[in-house]
């Protein structure tokens, strides 16, 4: 059977006869001399064809033997001197002790009683110890008792965001979040925000508990006062948006995206929504704490801040002012995604 490189250097038996087993660079390494060969060794359309510089094609080149392809791999980055141990066993002696006696206690705390028994040394010292007693076996980590973090639940409906989803159009992607409100001892009450990406689109609600059953009402709410068709949401791991929620988002068809772990970052949307209305609403007006009455002035709150307020990150316009030039500048679009809902 011919080798697939055989055609690196026509009429070179050498490589015709030794069997190849490469690794994935090496055999990207090997192509740079096969398309240098055929396109007469032309080194600049080389580094230009692979999107390498001139200075690594040469080094690769001069290290590269036609009859010998494992000259391709790459070689170990090891220092030729490397860094002798320049402590002394009493010290590995006395570290390992302290760490048995203690040993949740990292290095900046064991310099410290080395230094109160008089044994001077540096943290990083102290460090590199642990990991030499570490790597030769002689230091074992305790085992983890007791309660362990819990793992996460598998959704049955909602997924992580498809790498590369932009939103681009109103209802392509509204970010969903929940607030405590904790205006008086004794009150706690629970705002819930949904915010569309594009538009900044806001639409607000008070529910005293932040369950399933209040986020699926809090998702009708969502559908008739947001002019738009939504298209996808976008959840964080809280327990208010699964179970009945998620059903819903199932039954009815919509996306439900949900962020990783510990990633508030990735719905910074709906939670710069949170801060203006809790600053410019709950901060400024003298409220009823009940959901029956703060219900109603959320509602013309709402209308404030989506019709009346301008936003400098839509250019100082409303967001109806930014969906009516969407309309405008897009109305084919505008006719089969957005429609006025009332």
């Amino acid at each position: 059977m011919t080798s697939q490189w055989e055609d690196l250097i026509p009429g070179s038996r050498a490589i015709r006869c030794q069997p190849v087993n490469l690794s994935k660079q090496a055999r990207l390494r090997l192509q740079w001399f096969q398309f240098h060969e055929k396109h007469g060794r032309n080194a600049r359309l080389t580094c230009r064809r692979f999107g390498i510089s001139a200075q690594t094609f040469y080094r690769w080149k001069r290290r590269y033997e036609p009859e010998r392809l494992e000259s391709l791999e790459s070689r170990s980055s090891r220092p030729r001197r490397v860094r002798q141990k320049q402590w002394s066993q009493e010290l590995v002696r006395r570290v390992l002790e302290l760490r048995r006696q203690y040993p949740r206690w990292g290095k900046e705390k064991l310099v410290v009683l080395l230094a109160r028994e008089g044994v001077r040394s540096s943290s990083g010292t102290v460090g590199r110890i642990l990991r030499h007693l570490k790597a030769c076996g002689k230091l074992v980590e305790p085992p983890q008792r007791g309660a362990r973090r819990r793992r996460r639940r598998s959704r049955f409906y909602a997924v992580r965001k498809p790498w590369g989803y932009v939103a681009r159009a109103p209802g392509d992607l509204v970010e969903l979040d929940t607030k405590d409100l904790r205006p008086l001892p004794g009150i706690v009450l629970k705002h819930f925000t949904a915010r569309d990406v594009v538009s900044r689109w806001d639409v607000l609600s008070v529910h005293r508990r932040a369950t399933s059953c209040a986020a699926a009402l809090f998702l009708d709410e969502i559908q008739q006062r947001m002019p738009f068709p939504i298209r996808a949401l976008q959840v964080d791991g809280g327990s208010e948006f699964q179970a009945l929620f998620e059903r819903e988002c199932a039954r009815r068809g919509l996306p439900l995206y949900v962020l990783p772990r510990k990633s508030p970052k990735l719905n910074a949307h709906v939670e710069r929504a949170q801060r203006c209305h809790e600053e410019e609403f709950y901060e400024v007006y003298e409220l009823p704490w009940t959901t029956t009455a703060l219900n109603p002035l959320l509602r013309q709150w709402e209308h404030i801040y989506n019709t009346v307020r301008p936003h400098e990150s839509l250019g100082y316009l409303t967001p109806l002012e930014f969906i009516q030039r969407w309309r405008a500048s897009f109305p084919q679009g505008a006719k089969q995604q957005v429609s006025p809902r009332s």
